[in-house]
């Protein structure tokens, strides 16, 4: 099928071994908990069981010890075309888990952030802990946090509100990103905190057109007390800087390779369903369409494939990003912007034309393509940056006018 895409390591064959064999299981629960408009906890327990949490733990704490942005995506790409909301869920766990293992190696043997960090990760490798991470809030955007955090003597104190807090309902803790302000200035630090902390309420109040089994709720962080070293800073508030522009891009990029999963699906379906109709070649524009969303597949494929690739040289060639500059930074960002626009607008058109190609049953709920359907439609909201501002991003960055905000 058109440009297929494979693993780079022998640690993104695992995982893809691994996802592969949960992808039918997957799909088969995926109507109820849309329908539900419920997470579905079995699947984090069979993902938990094959070792996927544990994806990017090094394999001397009980992990695969991955490292391939390229086989990340692969990974999630995979897990989508069973259900879309666990393959975004689950991506932003292997987001968090992914720094926090570039944290352990580079940090000192012995030290207290490396102890911390190490502890952390055998949790995952243990199964007895997931992570949700978020920064997005209603009336801002990534760079401005308006969640502050207020230095107290027995640590930080905590407050705002997070939405769409994917899969928050069943995560042990939450990565979020905060205002933090000291004597050296204004700062957005990243907190890492357990969901049972007092004063963290989960308002449940997920109901959206699709992923509908992501569980991303709302969280109201309401004066919790976290400790001195819990906080991180990673950049000033209110303007980019490489660190936020490069984790941002990382963060981000799997998650497009879940709608790319969905639109492999749904292709899937529509030539199924074509080639069990004994009429299907003798309707018109059949073949058309079948050649369009091949086109279009292919394309989608072809340039996340090719931009999981320039990350991990990236990663190889600037030490994990630790010796980037402001310019590579904007320029990951920029190529994450245009991937997302091709892949996102091409899975819509790959779901919708199978819709066309199966009739009116594609429209009933029962149907699997309705739900994809749905689901594709978030791709485009995924942040930073929406539709209509994506494109000036790019071409500032194409003109050498680098945003700072």
């Amino acid at each position: 099928m058109s440009y297929r895409i494979v693993p780079r390591t022998p640690a993104g064959e695992r995982l893809i071994a691994a996802a592969n064999g949960l992808r039918d299981v997957f799909r088969e629960r995926s109507e109820g908990a849309d329908r539900a408009n419920e997470i579905c906890a079995e699947n984090y327990t069979d993902m938990q069981a094959a070792g996927i949490m544990a994806a990017f733990v090094p394999e001397e704490l009980g992990g695969m010890g991955l490292r391939s942005i390229h086989d990340w995506i692969l990974a999630i790409a995979t897990l989508a075309k069973g259900d879309g909301s666990a393959a975004i869920a689950i991506s932003m766990h292997l987001s968090a888990t992914r720094g926090l293992a570039a944290l352990y190696r580079a940090s000192e043997p012995g030290s207290a952030p490396h102890s911390r960090v190490k502890a952390v990760l055998e949790a995952v490798a243990a199964r007895k802990m997931l992570i949700c991470s978020t920064t997005t809030e209603r009336g801002t955007d990534n760079l401005h946090p308006l969640t502050e955090a207020t230095a107290t003597e027995d640590g930080w104190r905590l407050n705002g509100t997070k939405y769409f807090v994917t899969m928050s309902s069943l995560a042990t803790h939450v990565a979020t990103n905060v205002r933090m302000r000291d004597s050296d200035g204004d700062h957005i630090a990243n907190v890492f905190m357990a969901m049972n902390t007092e004063g963290v309420h989960q308002q449940g109040d997920w109901d959206a057109l699709g992923m509908r089994a992501s569980g991303s709720q709302s969280v109201k962080f309401e004066n919790c007390l976290v400790p001195h070293d819990a906080l991180r800073k990673i950049g000033p508030w209110g303007q980019w800087s490489t660190p936020v522009l490069v984790n941002r891009t990382l963060a981000n990029v799997p998650l497009v390779g879940a709608f790319l999963g969905m639109a492999e699906t749904a292709f899937e379906f529509a030539v199924d369903g074509q080639a069990k109709d004994p009429k299907a070649t003798n309707r018109s524009g059949v073949h058309h369409a079948l050649a369009e969303m091949e086109i279009f597949l292919a394309t989608s494929q072809s340039i996340l494939a090719h931009l999981g690739v320039q990350l991990d040289d990236f990663m190889a060639e600037t030490e994990g990003g630790a010796k980037a500059t402001y310019a590579q930074g904007h320029e990951l960002m920029k190529d994450y912007q245009s991937a997302k626009w091709v892949v996102n607008r091409h899975a819509i058109d790959i779901v919708s034309q199978a819709m066309d190609l199966s009739g009116g049953g594609g429209f009933m709920a029962g149907n699997p393509l309705s739900q994809l359907y749905r689901d594709v439609r978030a791709g485009p909201f995924m942040q930073p940056y929406s539709p209509i501002d994506a494109r000036e991003y790019m071409g500032r960055v194409l003109l050498g006018d680098l945003p700072d905000a």
